[in-house]
C-alpha cells in the first residue's frame, strides 16, 4: 500500500521538477493553481474510494460475496453520474474557481489551459477511485499497486515527452495525466470484471439495485464528502493566500507541499490498511482483531513519521534543489522548510485515524471533527496571524493538522469501544 501510495506524489514531484526547470516560475505557479482546483473537483469526491473501501471491507468480514460485488456496481454508477455532471458543468466550475483564486493574468491563462485538458480525465479518475476502494476493501493490494504504477510510469514518460520534446508546457503535463488515467482504469476494470464474473450473485438485479443499501451508501458518502471538502478548502485557502503574495511564494509553497503530500501518501498506506482491517474486524465482530489493527498501524505510522522528519531535516535543501533551479524559489523554500520537518510528527495520527474511522464507518464523527478543526482552529489561527504573512499560513496549517490528530484520537478512544464489536 505504501509503494502504491507514494508513486502518486512521486508523479507530482516529477511534474514539479519538469516545470520547475523551465525558464519561468509562471508555469509551475499555473499548475499549482490549476492543481488546487482539481483537488476540489477530484479529491472532493474521494468518498468514492473511502466509502467503497469501508463497505466492501465490512461485507468481506461478513463473507457476503454478493454484497461485495453489489458495492462495486452501486459505487460505479455513482462515479459515472458525477463524472457526467463535471464534464457538463466544467466551464462554469472554471469561471467560479478562477474568480475566487486571485493571481496574475499570465498565471491564470496557463492554469486555464491546464484545466481545459485535465478535466477530460474525470470519468477515469472517479471510476478508478471506486476500483481502488473495492480492491482495498478485500485486502487486495497488488492490483491497486499494479494499476497505479502503470498509470504513473506512463504519466511520467509522457510528461517528459510532451514538455521537453513537443514543448507543450502546462498543457502537456495535463494531457499526460489524462492519457495515463484512462490506461490505468482499463487495466483495473478488466481485472475487476473478471473477478466479479466468477460469482453468479453479481448478476442478481435485486442485489445490485437495493434502494435501502444505496441510500445508506449515499448517507455515508455525504458525511465523507463534507469532511473531504473541508480538508480541501483548507489546502485551497492556503494556496489562494500564497497566490496573493506573489508567484515566488506560491511556487515555493507548492514545492514544500510536495514534501507534505509525499509524507501523507506514505502514511496513508497504514491508513488504508486500517480501513481494510478495521472494516473486516467490524464485519466479523472481532474486537481483538480491531484492537490489534489499530495499535499495529499506529506504531508503524509513528516510526515512518520519525523517518520522514529525519530525511527532511538532513536532505530537505537537497530535495528543493532537485525540484527547481530558480534561486528566488529555492531561497524562499529554504526559509519555510522547518515547518515541513515537524509536520510528520503532528499529523501522522490524523492520517491513521482517517483509516480507522472509515473502516468502522464512523463517518458522521469524521465529518464533525473536521468541521471543528477547520472553523475553530485553522481559520481563526490564520486570521489572527495574517501579519506574519506566509509564516502565519504555515502556522495555521500545522495547528490544523495537530487539532485533527488530537480530536480524532479522542473520538476513537471514546467511541470505538462502544461500537457493535
Amino acid at each position: 500500500m505504501i509503494l502504491s501510495n507514494i508513486s502518486t506524489p512521486l508523479l507530482g514531484l516529477v511534474d514539479t521538477a519538469v516545470l520547475g526547470h523551465l525558464d519561468s516560475e509562471q508555469f509551475l505557479a499555473a499548475v499549482a493553481l490549476g492543481g488546487v482546483i482539481f483537488s476540489f473537483i477530484f479529491w472532493g469526491f474521494g468518498f468514492l474510494r473511502m466509502g467503497t473501501t469501508g463497505l466492501t471491507a465490512q461485507a468481506y468480514g461478513e463473507d457476503d460475496r454478493g454484497e461485495i460485488n453489489a458495492v462495486l456496481f452501486r459505487a460505479g454508477i455513482l462515479a459515472l453520474f458525477i463524472s457526467c455532471l463535471l464534464l457538463l458543468l466544467h466551464r462554469e466550475i472554471a469561471d467560479i474557481s478562477f474568480s475566487l483564486m486571485q493571481s496574475s493574468r499570465i498565471v491564470e491563462q496557463y492554469a486555464m489551459q491546464y484545466f481545459e485538458t485535465r478535466v477530460l480525465s474525470a470519468p477515469a479518475t472517479l471510476s478508478s477511485y471506486v476500483l481502488m476502494g473495492w480492491f482495498l476493501g478485500q485486502q487486495n493490494v497488488k492490483v491497486p499497486l499494479l494499476v497505479v504504477l502503470i498509470s504513473n510510469i506512463i504519466n511520467i514518460c509522457l510528461d517528459l515527452w510532451f514538455v521537453y520534446h513537443l514543448k507543450m508546457q502546462v498543457e502537456g503535463v495535463a494531457l499526460a495525466t489524462v492519457i495515463a488515467e484512462y490506461i490505468g482504469l482499463a487495466v483495473g476494470l478488466l481485472i475487476a470484471l473478471r473477478r466479479a464474473n466468477k460469482n453468479k450473485q453479481f448478476w442478481h438485479w435485486s442485489s445490485l439495485v437495493n434502494l435501502g443499501k444505496f441510500k445508506a451508501m449515499l448517507l455515508i458518502n455525504s458525511h465523507i464528502f463534507v469532511r473531504t471538502w473541508c480538508l480541501i478548502f483548507a489546502f485551497a485557502f492556503f494556496t489562494a493566500q500564497a497566490a496573493k503574495m506573489g508567484a515566488v511564494v506560491l511556487a515555493a509553497n507548492t514545492i514544500l507541499m510536495n514534501f507534505q503530500t509525499f509524507m501523507a501518501y506514505a502514511l496513508d498506506g497504514f491508513a488504508h490498511a486500517a480501513e481494510a482491517l478495521v472494516g473486516k474486524a467490524v464485519g466479523a465482530k472481532n474486537k481483538l482483531m480491531l484492537r490489534q489493527a489499530i495499535l499495529t498501524a499506529g506504531l508503524w505510522s509513528f516510526i515512518i513519521a520519525i523517518l520522514f522528519s529525519a530525511v527532511y531535516f538532513y536532505f530537505g535543501r537537497d530535495i528543493i534543489d532537485l525540484l527547481t533551479s530558480l534561486e528566488s524559489i529555492r531561497a524562499m523554500a529554504y526559509s519555510y522548510l522547518p515547518w515541513l520537518i515537524i509536520m510528520p510528527l503532528v499529523s501522522f495520527v490524523c492520517y491513521l485515524m482517517d483509516g480507522v474511522f472509515i473502516g468502522a464507518m464512523l463517518t458522521k464523527q469524521m465529518r464533525n471533527t473536521m468541521l471543528f478543526c477547520l472553523f475553530c482552529v485553522f481559520l481563526p489561527v490564520w486570521y489572527h496571524s495574517q501579519s506574519l504573512g506566509n509564516m502565519g499560513l504555515w502556522l495555521a496549517m500545522s495547528l490544523f493538522m495537530l487539532a485533527r490528530s488530537l480530536s480524532m484520537l479522542i473520538v476513537v478512544k471514546n467511541k470505538i469501544s462502544v461500537e457493535k464489536v
